[in-house]
């Protein structure tokens, strides 16, 4: 469902904003559209998606897991059926700003969702992974020098405004897939409580998440001892580790920061 939902919505985008709007996407897609432009449509969209990914696929089966190698090749081999079965004559703008917000945001909302549901969307989202999983860094400037590219390709092919409307379309659609891709996401919470082993045990009765737990914490106002317990969970998880503090103890007083970075034995389930 992920993989269908996924090709989807990025033949739309395709298809409806961005080749209307001269409008390059970000990673393997924006080379594949770029590819397509310096051959003057020999080698077309679909094709470029396919083989720019497949050396990748590869990585993320001997690297990753067979599951995710297996969906991510669904996603990029539905999307390569998709984008030439979606090609319309219909214009629904040639207005680059709506083209790369509209376009941006689908794609945005189709990787998010495609990476919440365990299969990735090939191109740098694989690297990310491998990155991730087996050197605990991020590419973030990989992607940023990758996308670069793309842009100074859109400048050179439709002009430089249409670059820095594709740059546009690039933030959107980071914005969504933070918006529907909440694993990624680290939150710290602080949690002051007077049942710190109860609460502890619940948390991991819960989910699976190591808790610290800070004795002989003094309360300014009430003058009695407390325990602060920390912990780092997922967006994702937030949800289960707000209920967890209810159940145990309903006056406990907690606050919740976002995190840049964690080290150590920061548990990441299997892609």
């Amino acid at each position: 469902m992920g993989a269908t939902l996924y090709a989807f919505a990025v033949a739309i985008a395709l298809n409806y904003f961005w080749i209307p709007g001269h409008i390059y996407s970000s990673g393997f897609n924006g080379l594949a559209q770029l590819i397509d432009t310096l051959t003057h449509g020999h080698f077309p969209v679909a094709w470029g998606i396919a083989s720019a990914n497949l050396p990748l696929l590869i990585l993320a089966w001997l690297m990753l897991s067979k599951r995710f190698a297996i969906f991510t090749a669904m996603a990029v081999g539905l999307s390569a059926v998709f984008v030439p079965l979606f090609q319309t004559q219909t214009v629904l703008t040639t207005d680059p700003l709506m083209c790369a917000i509209f376009g941006g945001g689908l794609n945005g909302m189709a990787v998010g969702t495609a990476l919440r549901c365990g299969l990735g969307t090939g191109g740098l989202d694989v690297i990310g992974m491998i990155a991730k999983q087996r050197y605990r860094t991020k590419v973030g400037s990989v992607n940023l020098a990758f996308n670069a590219m793309i842009m100074v390709g859109a400048g050179l092919t439709y002009g430089w405004q249409y670059a820095l409307y594709s740059i546009i379309g690039v933030v959107v659609s980071a914005h969504f897939i933070d918006v529907f891709y909440t694993h990624q996401q680290q939150i710290q919470e602080m949690i002051i409580t007077n049942k710190p082993e109860m609460m502890c045990e619940h948390i991991q009765q819960k989910m699976r998440r190591g808790v610290t737990i800070i004795d002989s914490a003094h309360g300014g106002y009430t003058g009695k001892d407390k325990s602060v317990l920390l912990t780092v969970v997922t967006q994702h998880e937030l949800n289960d580790l707000r209920e967890a503090i209810q159940e145990v103890d309903p006056t406990a007083f907690y606050s919740e920061s976002k995190v840049e970075h964690t080290g150590g034995r920061f548990y990441e389930p299997e892609p």
